[in-house]
Formats: structure tokens, sequence, C-alpha cells
């Protein structure tokens, strides 16, 4: 548990050490006051909290905190697993805007070098996405499995699409 306080301004601070907690994989339980659990990789996204609240005039307390019992456990559990379910529905969002971009690529005919470095740099990103989201869901959000699958389908599909830009590249 963290709570973290902050002067108003100027804003950047707040906003920064915001930034950080979320990165974590960090709850927010209401005005500066944050929960996390207490599990390996946290530790360093609290640190980098710690230093950008003292960088802004703040400071944060950490506390060691359990619930009452198993139904404050569970309900911590289920609010964790509720924020990256969120999160895992917008990283499918994103994988299906990359099998649409692909799909328009092959449609208009694009298969150009250009074109295969801009879809490479999105695979990787999302590579990237679904590693800070993995990193973070530590309970294990249900749709995880189907982000995973759905980065492979994503990869299958570019190996695909890069045949095509080779392909049509010697072919001239």
């Amino acid at each position: 548990m963290l709570v973290v306080r902050l002067p108003a301004q100027p804003s950047r601070h707040r906003v920064a050490v915001w930034r950080e907690l979320r990165r974590a994989g960090a709850l927010s339980l209401g005005q500066g006051t944050w929960a996390l659990p207490d599990v390996p990789g946290v530790a360093d996204g609290v640190a980098r909290a710690i230093e950008l609240a003292e960088r802004g005039s703040g400071e944060v307390i950490v506390l060691s905190a359990t619930g009452r019992g198993e139904h404050d456990a569970a309900r911590l559990t289920a609010m964790f697993t509720a924020e990256r379910q969120e999160e895992w529905a917008e990283f499918l969002t994103e994988c299906g805007r990359f099998d649409a971009e692909i799909d328009k690529e092959l449609r208009t005919g694009k298969l150009t070098m250009a074109e295969l470095e801009e879809e490479e740099q999105s695979l990787e990103r999302l590579r990237r996405w679904y590693r800070d989201l993995m990193a973070r869901d530590v309970f294990g959000a249900p749709a995880a499995e189907e982000a995973r699958q759905r980065l492979q389908h994503c990869a299958d599909r570019l190996a695909d699409y890069t045949e095509q830009v080779f392909q049509a590249l010697h072919q001239m």
C-alpha cells in the first residue's frame, strides 16, 4: 500500500508518479492511495515512483497491508484482475487493428519494404506491450491467453505478409 502526497502544482510531478504507478500495475484506491501486490518486479516501479515524488517535493509512505479476511483479499484480487482485463481488452483491439492493416495492405497491393518496416515496428510495439501487461498481470486475467494467441496470429500474419513483399520485389 502506498500513500502518495504531492503539492498540487506543478501537476507534472503528480502525472509522472501516476504514470509510474500505473506502469507498475498499481490499483488506485482513492486520492493518493495505491495498492500493489507484493511480488518481484513491483519494487522497481515503487522505487521510481518514490524518486519522482521526492523530485516534486512530495513523499510516498509504503505500508505492508493485508485484508482483514479472505473476503478482502479476494476483493483486491478481483479489482486487480478487472484492471488487467481492461488492459487486455485494449491490447486485443490493437491486435485487431494490426490484422486489419495487413488486410488493407494486401487488398491494395501495397507490398513495399517501407510498408513492411512499418508493420514490423507495429508488431514489435505489440510485443513490448504484451510483455509489460504480462509483468503486471500477477493474478492471471482470463483474457491473457487469448492475447497470447492473438499476438501469435499477428506474428504469423506478418510472416505471411513479409513473404508476399519479398515475392513482389523479386518479380520486378
